[in-house]
């Protein structure tokens, strides 16, 4: 039976990854080790500059206080499995889309990427939705992605990004490869006055969307299809390379 390490960034106490625990249970193994808080928008970040904690909250069940999405990881594997590495590890599922750009701040998906970082296979999975989302039904085809990557595996230094609509899992389309989109909205900075009249700011988004090109992550869940994006490790954009060459010297 496989064993799965399952993370998240919106809190050991979100409905997602509750959905998600239940939906694994039947499958193998499911450890689960979560932030005490939600933490949505901390990006690929580790605690170095202060100790960690852990409280257990059920058998397999544990927060970290203080704890990053990828500290989760790492505690996780190295403590709880105590070096043994999982088959999987599973992060989500996220309440709301991580689409485009926005998989750079995406505490969700840099749970999979620490995951494959420490060279375990790993899937991040998010609801596009932001009310009423059904997460008992997402975690069906949550299921349905994690049993053919036990199947056949991931290639080297690839984790995947996940996005599921928001609709009863027999009203799916289908699973589609898709490509990262892009954004189309602005954030801008608010600021306002505490009690004493000083300022304090607060950074939020005033538009909202992304551009529908055809077969992007986007364009995938508005039209009722599983998006599943492979991402890298490696970070290079290899054709600027070529672009830069201006900057090489050699002595």
């Amino acid at each position: 039976m496989p064993t799965f390490l399952l993370v998240n960034d919106d809190g050991y106490f979100s409905p997602g990854i509750q959905a998600l625990r239940e939906a694994l249970k039947p499958l193998g193994r499911v450890v689960v080790v979560a932030p005490d808080r939600n933490l949505s928008g901390v990006g690929h970040s580790l605690t170095f500059t202060k100790p960690l904690k852990m409280r257990k909250i059920d058998t397999d069940f544990y927060t970290v206080i203080d704890g990053t999405p990828a500290d989760c990881v790492h505690l996780g594997y190295r403590v709880v499995l105590e070096g043994k590495k999982p088959d999987l590890v599973v992060s989500g599922i996220n309440e709301g889309p991580n689409l485009g750009e926005d998989i750079t701040y995406s505490g969700t998906v840099s749970g999979a990427m620490e995951g494959r970082i420490l060279g375990i296979p790993s899937v991040a999975f998010s609801a596009f939705g932001k009310d009423n989302i059904m997460f008992d039904e997402i975690a069906k085809a949550c299921v349905k992605v994690i049993k053919e990557v036990l199947k056949h595996g991931l290639p080297p230094d690839t984790y995947l990004n996940v996005n599921v609509p928001n609709v009863r899992y027999e009203e799916i389309k289908g699973y589609l490869i898709t490509r990262q989109g892009r954004r189309a909205y602005k954030e801008t900075v608010f600021r306002y006055l505490d009690p004493y009249g000083k300022p304090f700011y607060w950074i939020a988004a005033t538009e909202f969307g992304w551009h529908a090109e055809e077969r992007t992550d986007y364009w995938a869940v508005i039209n009722g299809y599983v998006s599943i994006t492979p991402l890298g490790l490696d970070l290079t954009n290899y054709r600027a390379m070529k672009e830069i060459t201006y900057l090489e010297d050699t002595p």
